[in-house]
């Protein structure tokens, strides 16, 4: 039986519940009524506890960006990193509120300033203050994450700097065992803490490091060669040996590093713009930043680490015989493979395509030639978005696309154009259960 995306969002999030209510539990066992008696042992009893929830919402954190591919097929890249940003917030909360309940109950119960025993704790408890600039890195990274900061920051600024994350980690990991009470004096749970960070830690380095490098040792990608498609943006032709044993599908991604002098440093995610073939693989990206604008001037030959594929925004997701597929941007590639490659009868898949002006339609003879083959409808929706907000309302996608309801619809674009026609399409009738998006946003 194949489980809805929902159902299966809801089971990883159970696992993850329980987790935290283990965690919970050990704290509850290793608690003793006598103990917390009293305002003082109340605030620092609660430090404890969001202490410990705070550290394990940390390495569900790192777990949920691994990349590890059964999770991937589980939820999606997209959902995937939707959770991050939102556990994320929970975890610096959680930490913040363990900081500062733990030093007021200290202050409470022996009658000192909050600042006094501010600089007590941190100066003079073992560890702690590793684990003060840990805390400091995992707020900077918060705000650095917030969506009006994310916007004005650099994909690959923004990358490095959640590399600090681990850094955090491992700053913070040595005061829990030497002053945390529940690992000081119970040698199971200090074991089973540190299995949690181990585990967590190998399925990370083994899918963000071994796997690439495994990967790039076997096939040897490499650039064959770049097309100009529209204004400002580019195809990048890929080749190597045994492509077919990514088992990559259309929908999916990569995370791309091109082995240039400028740009071996950095890793990108960008979507396959061609059904997988064996022979080569095809990404179409746009000029939106430094490094999307240096891709059309690759050399033939450039050496490539690729890492994936990734993402569930394929034709396993559909439930119904029928399909629409709707974009804009750059987030017509992916609909570009699933448009060639997923099965369909002639007749049953229908392609939406928002742009402003016929300029800024890339890959439109392949939609056409594809079209043509596949006896399949495309319609370009054409005009400025603040002169004609109608465009790709519900009565227009209706008078498009009469039975929407019945069909899976498959919606990549910008944050604010998937928002919009996601709310067209539930306004239409369809089903959340029928309505798949993927975000480039990370």
């Amino acid at each position: 039986m194949r489980l809805s995306q929902s159902t299966r969002e809801s089971l990883v999030a159970a696992v993850v519940a329980l987790g935290g209510l283990a965690v919970v539990y050990m704290w509850w066992h290793d608690t003793s009524v006598a103990s917390v008696q009293g305002p003082g042992a109340w605030l620092t009893a609660a430090g404890r506890v969001t202490g410990l929830v705070g550290t394990y919402l940390v390495v569900v954190e790192v777990l949920l960006m691994a990349r590890a591919p059964w999770l991937d097929r589980l939820i999606g890249t997209d959902r995937l990193a939707l959770w991050h940003r939102r556990n994320g917030e929970y975890s610096i909360t959680l930490l913040l509120a363990h900081a500062l309940l733990t030093i007021w109950g200290y202050a409470v119960t022996t009658h000192t300033g909050l600042l006094h025993e501010t600089s007590s704790v941190v100066m003079t408890y073992p560890d702690m203050l590793a684990a003060t600039v840990g805390l400091g890195l995992f707020v900077l990274i918060g705000v650095l994450s917030a969506r009006a900061v994310r916007r004005r920051v650099r994909y690959h600024t923004w990358y490095f700097i959640h590399l600090y994350t681990y850094v955090a980690l491992a700053l913070s990991f040595s005061h829990q065992l030497s002053t945390g009470v529940d690992f000081a004096l119970h040698p199971l749970n200090r074991a089973l803490w540190v299995a949690m960070y181990v585990l967590v830690g190998l399925v990370l380095v083994t899918y963000r490091v071994v796997v690439p490098l495994v990967s790039m040792a076997r096939h040897r990608f490499r650039v064959v060669g770049t097309v100009d498609e529209a204004p400002g943006v580019t195809s990048v032709y890929i080749t190597g040996r045994r492509l077919g044993e990514l088992r990559a599908e259309a929908g999916q991604f990569f995370m791309w590093r091109f082995l240039t002098r400028d740009g071996w440093w950095q890793a990108h995610p960008f979507s396959l713009s061609a059904a997988p073939n064996g022979n080569w693989l095809r990404i179409t990206v746009k000029a939106l930043g430094d490094h999307s604008a240096t891709l059309s001037r690759l050399a033939p030959g450039t050496l490539v680490l690729a890492e994936g594929p990734y993402g569930a925004f394929t034709r396993h997701r559909r439930r119904q015989r029928r399909m629409l597929l709707i974009g804009a941007g750059v987030g017509v590639t992916p609909l570009r493979a699933l448009f060639e490659a997923a099965p369909a009868r002639p007749g049953d898949i229908s392609f939406i395509y928002r742009a402003d002006d016929p300029a800024h339609l890339a890959l439109r003879d392949e939609l056409d030639e594809i079209a043509a083959k596949r006896r399949a409808e495309v319609h370009y929706v054409l005009g400025d978005r603040a002169l004609h907000p109608e465009l790709l309302s519900t009565g227009h996608i209706l008078s498009l696309v009469r039975d929407v309801a019945r069909r899976d619809v498959y919606v990549c674009g910008p944050p604010g154009f998937t928002g919009a026609v996601v709310g067209s399409l539930r306004e239409a009738g369809v089903p959340n259960a029928q309505i798949h998006t993927e975000s480039f946003e990370f």
